[in-house]
């Protein structure tokens, strides 16, 4: 709606997994590189832990596009909210590029067909990659159980695939009481909010990469945009979107500290109580 009065290409704060987006930020480049060394040295499990709206699902995506060519397949789950039988079931048709029919087998039946898999997958000198987004909602021990075994599957000395779990700081006590998984977890990345630098950058990467060609943001609003969003991605981005519609919708030339504050009071006098 507002790209052509702004110049641009493209909306540049939409919540979506684009990797032509990422900004590598200090934290974000860190975690990317511990899990690549975790995943191509063939650990059992990895942790990416952070809070909500901090970009884990668009490390994951970056990750996967870095890895080496002999890594896969790569399974990116990105609801694991399930009982224990489906969940297993969805794996190992995500594994092997075929699901098992009408009915959901058991999980004895899921386990033995992904062990199967994995050896020979291991055999060929590829490693999988088992990647569960929003862990923190998997509630059924049974089911974190069955993701433990997963780590044991072993056929040529070494694990046969690297579980990696991304989740909001919740997890961190489920695992603490579930010390068979964590102590499988060779690597634990914790990302963290921009700082003001970051949110800076952050914003400028965004909009030249959907074509701005001028500043749009005043250099005074962002130590506002920093204390509003607290340097969370989402927030920034939902931010920055609507005032730059508001911006259009006024005809204003730049977008300054007042809008955004303007904006922000908006968002909270209508959210949820």
């Amino acid at each position: 709606m507002y790209e052509s009065y702004w110049q641009l290409r493209q909306k540049p704060f939409e919540n979506c997994v684009d990797p032509g987006f990422y900004y590598p930020s200090e934290s974000h480049q860190a975690a990317i590189l511990k899990l690549r060394y975790a995943i191509e040295n063939r650990r059992e499990g990895a942790l990416l832990a952070g809070g909500s709206g901090l970009g884990k699902t668009l490390i994951v995506t970056m990750l996967r596009s870095v890895l080496d060519e002999r890594v896969g397949p790569f399974v990116h789950l990105r609801f694991p909210q399930m009982p224990v039988d489906q969940l297993m079931a969805y794996l190992a048709g995500e594994l092997t590029g075929s699901d098992w029919g009408d009915g959901t087998p058991s999980v004895q039946r899921s386990v033995r067909r992904i062990e199967q898999f994995l050896a020979q997958n291991a055999a060929n000198g590829r490693h999988a990659v088992i990647a569960l987004d929003e862990a923190q909602l998997i509630e059924d021990r049974r089911a974190l159980e069955a993701i433990r075994l997963l780590s044991n599957f072993a056929s040529t000395g070494q694990p046969d695939v690297t579980v990696l779990l991304a989740a909001q700081p919740g997890l961190l006590p489920v695992l603490e009481r579930t010390p068979q998984l964590e102590e499988r977890l060779a690597v634990k990345c914790l990302i963290r909010p921009f700082n003001e630098q970051e949110t800076v950058e952050y914003v400028s990467h965004r909009l030249r990469e959907a074509g701005a060609d001028r500043p749009i943001f005043e250099p005074e609003a962002m130590p506002t945009l920093q204390e509003l969003t607290h340097g969370v991605a989402r927030r920034i981005n939902r931010l920055c979107d609507l005032a730059m519609l508001i911006g259009y919708a006024e005809q204003q030339k730049t977008i300054g500290a007042a809008q955004l504050e303007a904006v922000s009071e908006e968002l909270v006098a209508v959210a949820p109580e």
